[in-house]
């Protein structure tokens, strides 16, 4: 966990869903963002089929049906992964093994938690200590650019950092649905993990040794993105790389929020029926040297529905060094990261919130040989 010693928030915190039902026909000027971090305009599109969005571009889909019951991968998914994981960053996940019912279950139990009267919430009010707990700031600057949304953030591994006391006791359901659906996403994880590792021609366990074996941490984020007046003016989550090592986002089936960065072009998300999407963070960028590649996202609001998603982060053991594998480095590509603690380095986005890569840009060593493709 992390080791700051900040217990409070440096201003009052804002309740964004508080807003929201208040009726407001402006957003405070706190949500404002500059003219060149606005979303543009969202075209009403229906998809036809998941091979096309509003966009018309798609994130890679990753079919794993016929590998759930054995670490196996044919060629072409292992190449899939491969072109995902070097081309995107992102991409869908289907006949991914955990229940349809508990995914429904678990996002609805969470839909219910935000429900609640404020004051109830309020009970589970987090600080910047560790950020466990409902929230509503990422980041401690004075007179930040706030987000557009409400969180609920808890630890799920190891063991020794998860504390269910913390999770939230209404609904009823909560508490054992977040237990077996943590169970069932850090299964899922471990199989991909393996592909991943394999895409690289490493063991199939290697990434699982290199971060942590059965010390990695993992933490549940359920994100509540409220009706907002303005959609146009901010954003339900600042653009940003995770900080960890994969994300496994459970989306809101219904409302269509996620934006990834393609070059120069925000691609909106489409979700898949009871797909996955999963990311790569900035320590897979790390370890892979820069072969795989964490990528900008971020989250847009909706003027006439609320949504809610689930994010699922599987990160490095906190005090495991963390650096380019020995394996990926070699004369024409060098090192190009300094090697620092994952404990160390998302301290950085708990302080200053999300900013791009910055971060991972900071830790960029200057390569002394043109790198080659």
């Amino acid at each position: 966990m992390m080791t700051s010693s900040l217990q409070s928030w440096p201003e009052p915190i804002v309740r964004v869903q508080a807003l929201s039902e208040s009726g407001i026909p402006r957003i405070p000027e706190r949500f404002v963002r500059p003219p060149s971090e606005r979303p543009s305009p969202i075209p009403n599109f229906a998809p036809q089929d998941p091979d096309r969005t509003r966009d018309g571009i798609n994130i890679p889909i990753i079919d794993l049906a016929g590998i759930m019951s054995s670490a196996d991968g044919s060629t072409l998914l292992l190449e899939r992964i491969s072109y995902a994981c070097r081309e995107w960053g992102f991409f869908q996940v289907v006949n991914h093994g955990v229940s349809e019912e508990l995914m429904g279950a678990a996002r609805e139990a969470w839909r219910e938690f935000f429900r609640l009267p404020v004051e109830a919430k309020q009970e589970y009010a987090n600080n910047p200590s560790t950020y466990e707990g409902y929230g509503s700031r990422i980041g401690v600057e004075r007179e930040a650019t706030l987000d557009w949304s409400d969180y609920f953030f808890l630890y799920y591994s190891p063991r020794s950092a998860r504390n269910p006391s913390k999770w939230p006791a209404i609904p009823l359901s909560c508490r054992e649905l977040i237990s077996e659906y943590g169970k069932e996403v850090t299964e899922l994880c471990g199989r991909l993990l393996s592909l991943i590792s394999r895409s690289l021609g490493f063991e199939g366990d290697y990434f699982e040794r290199a971060f942590g074996g059965e010390e990695f941490g993992a933490c549940l984020r359920a994100n509540f993105y409220p009706k907002c007046p303005q959609p146009d003016l901010t954003l339900g989550l600042s653009a940003h790389s995770d900080p960890g090592f994969l994300t496994f986002l459970l989306p809101d089936p219904h409302v269509a929020g996620l934006q990834v960065r393609q070059g120069d072009q925000w691609v909106t998300v489409e979700p898949i029926p009871n797909a996955f999407i999963v990311n790569l963070g900035d320590q897979m960028q790390v370890v892979t040297n820069a072969i795989y590649r964490s990528v900008e996202h971020r989250v847009i609001v909706n003027s006439a529905k609320e949504r809610v998603s689930l994010a699922f982060f599987y990160n490095p053991k906190s005090d495991l060094l963390i650096q380019p594998a020995e394996e990926l480095v070699t004369e024409d590509r060098p090192a190009l990261y300094s090697p620092m603690t994952y404990e160390e380095y998302r301290t950085y986005i708990r302080t200053k919130g999300p900013r791009g890569k910055s971060q991972l840009q900071s830790l960029m060593r200057l390569p002394t040989k043109k790198l080659t493709p």
